[in-house]
């Protein structure tokens, strides 16, 4: 690992999907719904499915609105057709940008990815003009507090971890992208919970943006990117500290 820090911008999201409650709802009922089209609607045999209730759970999303959600997508009531597209580009000063959509209406999204990056200082690339700068890896995030660093890190390792890095507030395990269930079932059975557990692209190297106008042009482009409903993730490599 590169020892920099993900908590900070994981935290920044979560700050973030707290105020804006009825919209992360929203994002994660479109991921389950594809999930269980999909896989169908037990988690026991749909590992995706069974990811998305523990990030559902994570990001308190209420057990009845779960259960409504699976309900819907395995009816015959539920018509929407979703396509998964992802998005690279820069912004200013050269950050990469990874974004990741699921979306009803193909020309709606394109078009409003365009007119982010255009309206923000960046330009959208082809794909794969920045994907090759980050890795996917499994991500989970615990409180440090009450708990004791080296039990952590045997626990994680041997629940199948690849690393363990410890922050000032939280610690970091980091797994396989295929190996993140299995690692977060075998500490949540240990009686570990998480602030954070899922999938997550970690850039290779980071940007600094000097200039104060440029920051606050990238501080735009991220809000407008999270807050549009067709957008599931935003991956970028600016250094904000």
């Amino acid at each position: 690992m590169s020892g920099h820090s993900k908590w900070k911008n994981i935290m920044h999201k979560k700050e973030k999907s707290d105020a804006q409650r009825a919209k992360i709802f929203t994002k994660i009922g479109r991921e389950i719904s594809v999930a269980v089209k999909e896989g169908g609607p037990d988690p026991v045999s749909n590992s995706k499915l069974r990811d998305l209730i523990a990030k559902a759970k994570t990001n308190n999303v209420p057990n009845d609105n779960i259960e409504r959600l699976i309900k819907k997508a395995s009816g015959e009531g539920d018509t929407a057709n979703y396509f998964d597209i992802t998005y690279e580009g820069y912004g200013p000063c050269g950050v990469a940008v990874i974004v990741e959509t699921l979306t009803d209406n193909k020309n709606r999204t394109a078009g409003d990815m365009r007119h982010y990056f255009d309206k923000y200082g960046g330009n959208l690339g082809q794909t794969g003009s920045v994907n090759w700068m980050f890795t996917q890896k499994g991500l989970i995030v615990i409180d440090k507090e009450g708990l004791d660093a080296d039990t952590v890190m045997m626990d994680a390792l041997e629940a199948g971890a690849e690393d363990f890095v410890e922050e000032p507030t939280v610690f970091e395990i980091y797994t396989t992208p295929d190996n993140l269930s299995a690692v977060r079932e075998k500490l949540e059975s240990l009686g570990y919970t998480f602030l954070s557990a899922e999938k997550e692209m970690i850039p290779s190297t980071y940007v600094k943006i000097e200039d104060e106008e440029n920051k606050k042009k990238m501080q735009l482009l991220l809000d407008m990117l999270e807050d549009n409903d067709d957008v599931q993730n935003v991956w970028h490599n600016w250094d904000e500290e």
